[in-house]
């Protein structure tokens, strides 16, 4: 049987990588999808499959208008949510506390701490009860990688967020629970302003500190995400979960 038959979810950063990975997989899994990102074409791709069961609405989890919007629409289509997996986020720029802008660090908090909370607030008068609501941290957060203290304290916020809000939530049912990732080939491995030798580069010195020797598919933290959607992991309450190919394992 479909682990996610008859469910509804819903999915921020749901454009590309773990987000589109989720998405498609949910929906083989019984579930109709709601996904939610910036950019319109590209979620109009991720759900061209679903049909009825498929929603895109495009929009910024920084801005509070937008997350209403998104919430009502998802409310109008399928009337509640089962499932919400507050994935969207963004890697601030790599610059330490020497060189880092303010508008750099507001940014990342904007998106990946602001961004995350409010859209869980939002949410919460549409969860079923009971229901799972899975946050995209990182295993950075436990690393000190230099240019990474900015992203690193916003996946920090988000391991938080999910210990208050399991207690804030647990008498309705509600499980929050955190997926963290390790390096995973995502639009975080190819950015438009670094040059391809240099990414190159970059790339292998990550696969080099990986014990399993490579990077992650999405697909890979898809099936973990649906672990922590599906009742299989109905014990699980303000858990972390990492998926990293050992790094903050061995």
């Amino acid at each position: 049987m479909a682990r996610l038959a008859g469910k509804v979810a819903v999915i921020t950063g749901g454009s590309s990588g773990i987000g589109a990975a989720s998405a498609r997989l949910f929906y083989k899994e019984g579930a109709r999808v709601a996904v939610f990102a910036r950019g319109e074409a590209e979620l109009q791709r991720v759900v061209a499959d679903f049909g009825e069961n498929g929603l895109a609405i495009a929009g910024d989890v920084s801005r509070m208008a937008d997350l209403d919007r998104l919430f009502n629409a998802v409310h109008d289509r399928f009337g509640r949510i089962d499932v919400l997996f507050a994935n969207a986020g963004m890697n601030n720029p790599v610059d330490t506390v020497v060189d880092m802008s303010e508008e750099g660090y507001d940014r990342t908090f904007a998106v990946n701490a602001k961004g995350v909370y409010f859209t869980v607030q939002k949410a919460v008068p549409h969860l079923k009860d009971p229901a799972s609501i899975i946050l995209t941290s990182s295993v950075g957060h436990t690393k000190g990688w230099p240019g990474n203290t900015v992203y690193a304290a916003t996946k920090a916020a988000i391991r938080a967020f999910a210990r208050g809000m399991s207690g804030e939530l647990v008498d309705r049912g509600v499980r929050v629970n955190v997926l963290s990732p390790g390096p995973t080939e995502t639009d975080v491995f190819s950015p438009d302003d670094i040059p391809q030798e240099k990414l190159g580069e970059m790339k292998q010195g990550v696969i080099a500190s990986l014990p399993v020797g490579r990077i992650a598919e999405p697909d890979e933290i898809a099936r973990a995400a649906l672990f922590l959607a599906s009742d299989d992991s109905s014990f699980m309450l303000g858990s972390e979960l990492a998926v990293d190919g050992g790094l903050t394992q061995l």
